[in-house]
This record gives C-alpha cells, sequence and structure tokens, in this order.
C-alpha cells in the first residue's frame, strides 16, 4: 500500500481484485482503536470527578455546566469541517495533528488551576475529537479495501465506540477513588504518545487529488446549524418545552436550510450534493439517525434506574452498566460474518432493529427491583446497535468515493449526535411527562418534577412520608421508562420495515 490514494481501485489489486489487508493493516487498526476508546470515553468520563473537581476549582453553575457541555458542543459542529479538511490535506496527517492537540489538552485539563482553564480545555479536546473520529473510519476505507475485511473491521470499530461511553465512567471512578481527579484526563497521553509514533510508520496517508478550495464560509454555517439544534434538543428533557430551546432549534434549522443552499451553490462545497446520491448512503444516513435517537433516548433512563430507583451507588451502578458491553465486542464481527455467508444486508439491519425493539420490550416489563431485567434489555439494544451501525457504517463508505471518505464519516458521526440529542429529546420528554401525570397532585412541587428531585425531598422529611414519597416516585418513574419505552419499541420497528425495504436490493457485490 502506498502514501497516496486517489481512486476507487485499491493499490495492489490484481485482475481488478481488492487487496487483501496484511498484518500491518490489522496492527495499524489496534492503534487506530486506542485513540477511538478514548474520544468516546471522554464523553462520560467526567461522571464521577465533578465532585472534586467542585472542590478544587469552585466552579459557578453555569461554568460546571460548560465544563461537561462543551466537549460535546465542539465535536458535534466541527465533525463537518474536519471531515472535509481531512479529505483535502490527508486523513492521516490531520489524524496525527488531532493527536497532538488531544494530548497537550488532556495534559492541560489534568493541570488546569481554574474553571475557565479547564473549560478551555475541554474545548480543545473538542477539536481533536472532531478530527479523530472521521480520519479513523476514512482511513479504514483506504486500508481495507476486501469488503469482508473491511466489515469486521468497521464491526470492531462500532463495538469500541459504543463500549467507550460505558467504560468512559467506570474508568472515571476508578481513577478519581484512587487518584486526583486530573488522572481521567492523563490516561489520554500513552494513546496518544503511541499513535504518534506509529501512526506515520503504519497508516498510510489517503486524500481527494483534486479537492477545489475550501469552503471557509460553510464552516460557520455547518456550526451555526448543528449547535443551537443540540444545545435546545439536550435541554428539553430536563427543563422542559421552554421558549428558549424552541427558538434555539428555530435558529439552528434555518441555518441549516442556508447551509444546504450554500452546499447547492457552491463551486467546491464542504458536503458535495452528489455524495448523497450514492446508492445506499441516504438510507443508512436516516437509519444511523434513528439507531442512535433509539440507544441514547433508552441510555437517559438505564442510569437513572440504576442509581435511583435500585439505589446502586454510582460506582456500583456504572459497575454494573458494564456487563451488557461484553457482548458488544461479538455483535460487530458476528454481523458481517452474516453477511459475508450471503444473508441479504437490509435483513440484517432490520434484524438489528428488532433486537433493538425486544430490548425496549423488557423495559416495558420492569418493576422498581428488576435489575436483571434491565441489565439484559439493556444488552440486547447495545447489540442491536451495533448490528446496525456497523452495517450501516460499512455501507456508506463503500458506497461513497474514497476521495470524499472523509466527509462521509462526518456526515454519519454528525446525524448519530444529532440522533443523540433527539432521542434524549424525544424519549426523555414522554417518560418526564408520564412521571409528571403520576405523581400525586399532593406532593412537593420539586418532587413532582424529577425522581431526582423527588428522592431530595423525601431524604428531609420524617421517615414514614420520606419512604412513602421515595416508593411513589420511584413507581412513577418507573411507569414513565415503560411509556418512553414503548414509543422506542415502536420507532424501532417502523425502522425495520424501511430497513428490510430500502436496503434488500443493495448487496455486498455491489460494493466491491
Amino acid at each position: 500500500m502506498t502514501n497516496s490514494t486517489s481512486t476507487n481501485a485499491p493499490v495492489g489489486a490484481e485482475d481488478g481484485a481488492p487487496a487483501r489487508a496484511g498484518r500491518r493493516e490489522w496492527t495499524a487498526l489496534g492503534v487506530l482503536m486506542l485513540p477511538l476508546l478514548l474520544v468516546s470515553m471522554d464523553v462520560s468520563v467526567l461522571y464521577f470527578a465533578t465532585p472534586a473537581i467542585s472542590a478544587d476549582l469552585h466552579p459557578s453553575g453555569t461554568q460546571q455546566l460548560w465544563i461537561f457541555d462543551v466537549y460535546g458542543f465542539v465535536l458535534a459542529g466541527l465533525l463537518m469541517t474536519m471531515g472535509s479538511l481531512g479529505d483535502r490535506i490527508g486523513r492521516r496527517r490531520l489524524l496525527l495533528m488531532g493527536a497532538a492537540a488531544f494530548g497537550a489538552a488532556s495534559l492541560l485539563a489534568a493541570y488546569a488551576n481554574s474553571a475557565e482553564t479547564l473549560i478551555a480545555a475541554r474545548a480543545v479536546l473538542g477539536i481533536g475529537g472532531a478530527t479523530l473520529m472521521p480520519s479513523t473510519m476514512a482511513l479504514l476505507r483506504t486500508m481495507f479495501t476486501d469488503p469482508g475485511q473491511r466489515a469486521k473491521a468497521i464491526g470492531l470499530w462500532s463495538g469500541v465506540m459504543t463500549g467507550g461511553i460505558a467504560l468512559g465512567s467506570v474508568m472515571s471512578g476508578i481513577l478519581v477513588e484512587h487518584f486526583w481527579w486530573g488522572s481521567v484526563f492523563l490516561v489520554n497521553l500513552p494513546a496518544m504518545v503511541l499513535l504518534l509514533l506509529l501512526g506515520p510508520v503504519l497508516l498510510p496517508e489517503s486524500k481527494d487529488p483534486a479537492p477545489g478550495r475550501f469552503d471557509w464560509v460553510s464552516v460557520p454555517l455547518s456550526m451555526a446549524a448543528v449547535l443551537p439544534v443540540i444545545y435546545g434538543l439536550k435541554e428539553i428533557p430536563s427543563e422542559g418545552w421552554h421558549p428558549l430551546y424552541v427558538v434555539s432549534i428555530t435558529v439552528g434549522l434555518l441555518f441549516a436550510a442556508l447551509f444546504v443552499r450554500r452546499q447547492r451553490t457552491s463551486a467546491s462545497p464542504l458536503i458535495p450534493p452528489a455524495l448523497l446520491k450514492g446508492r445506499g448512503f441516504a438510507p443508512a444516513l436516516v437509519l444511523n439517525l434513528v439507531a442512535a435517537l433509539a440507544m441514547l433516548g433508552s441510555a437517559i433512563f438505564t442510569t437513572q434506574y440504576l442509581q435511583s430507583v435500585l439505589g446502586k451507588s454510582p460506582l456500583a451502578a456504572a459497575l454494573w452498566s458494564l456487563l451488557p458491553s461484553v457482548f458488544i465486542g461479538f455483535a460487530g464481527p458476528v454481523t458481517a460474518q452474516l453477511v459475508q455467508r450471503g444473508v441479504n444486508r437490509g435483513y440484517v439491519v432490520a434484524g438489528g432493529f428488532a433486537a433493538m425493539a425486544a430490548g425496549f420490550s423488557m423495559f416495558t416489563l420492569l418493576g422498581t427491583d428488576s435489575l436483571w431485567l434491565v441489565l439484559a434489555g439493556a444488552g440486547v439494544l447495545a447489540c442491536g446497535m451495533v448490528a446496525i451501525t456497523s452495517q450501516l457504517v460499512d455501507l456508506a463508505m463503500s458506497s461513497a468515493p474514497v476521495e470524499r471518505a472523509g466527509t462521509a464519516s462526518s456526515l454519519l458521526e454528525t446525524g448519530t449526535e444529532f440522533g443523540g440529542a433527539l432521542g434524549m429529546a424525544v424519549l426523555g420528554s414522554i417518560g418526564t411527562a408520564v412521571y409528571r401525570h403520576e405523581m400525586p397532585a399532593g406532593a412537593p412541587a420539586g418532587a413532582r418534577e424529577t425522581l431526582g428531585d423527588a428522592l431530595a425531598t423525601a431524604a428531609r422529611l420524617p421517615g414514614g412520608a420520606g419512604g412513602s414519597l421515595v416508593t411513589t416516585a420511584r413507581e412513577a418513574f418507573t411507569s414513565g421508562m415503560q411509556a418512553a419505552s414503548i414509543a422506542g419499541a415502536v420507532l424501532v420497528a417502523i425502522a425495520a420495515v424501511g430497513a428490510a425495504v430500502s436496503l434488500r436490493r443493495i448487496e455486498v457485490e455491489d460494493e466491491k
């Protein structure tokens, strides 16, 4: 494999057959998995570090929110920009630049002596994450030209992404218990150093040979489209349909319309409209968004259920939540094997959505003491999610031109961010509405808003009254979780039909 990839024909192929990856490519995949794991872990790595950070840096309420949220906001806002930039300057080059930035920001965050410094470091971590995620996927597209091997590699990629979020909270709890809060950032450094040392040796360089001029106007337009929508959707579950959040979403959608118009009229657009016309790309994009909606929408309930309904400590809840992740690593490769053995891709993706529907169905049976049932449901949901994403990512990346691999990957990742925010808003709002309806009118005002407020209020009440309020609130939350799960099951069941219809005629052979 050479240091440049500019056409769809892989270097080293004979008689038109794709070249098969060897030990070097699979070793490179292992190197790429480490930063990918850390980027996904950083979404949840502050869960247990927050009390220690608050005691040390004394952030205001607003600053504490920004410490949590700025990473995800910056990452989501820059994904499309970084994907397009990688196609132009080279994916390996952008990956190594992002790794250096991620490592430096991790060091700055670990030793931050003020809330402002930590917020700035988290923002730079978001910039680095936005370069790493699409670059790793684009490099997989160029390293694994054989469809079967690429499917296996993407299956592993999907499993690492899904498992990293769960692992981040556990890693945070363990490190904070034995070290100081900055250690949750220092764990990033060895992986980034390894990537910087081995990346230039193992990873091929690839980029668009004729990218055209970079459309700088589209950069702020894309951020103005993404950030207000995600902000509004993330706030609605906890704060309700406040006019501020509705306006935020509306403003974002208006900028999204301007962004789309710019892509259609620009001579060198950030996101070429022709990319969406690739066979299977648009259905994969939409179905991937739906899967993220279902997965992230369910996650906000399972974490609260483990802690606030079952009464587990945060660290114990995080450790229990790792149990379903044991099966995630098998879901992607097994799914790839099914497709390679001739099972129609559309039916495999539909099966993944059916598994997610089964997971939601398990949640509808929950009581207030159903540890193993909630873990089983979460595990089935996660396996379905990995099966879906591994196939949809493979389909989308296979249908996209190699020279646009970074752009294609960034679109998928942006869709995942939108889907996750939408899932928290839609399913979260359903659960909250049912919770408030189930709580008696005579309950304290705060307790009628959220389960967390109810538990805090109950702690201040006399024994009998407090215990009764806790029982009522936990039952109301479980009812809300059941209602949201019914909605989630219906949604993914519809998606299963959509996947079977839209993808069944797209065969593996069409992508070679």
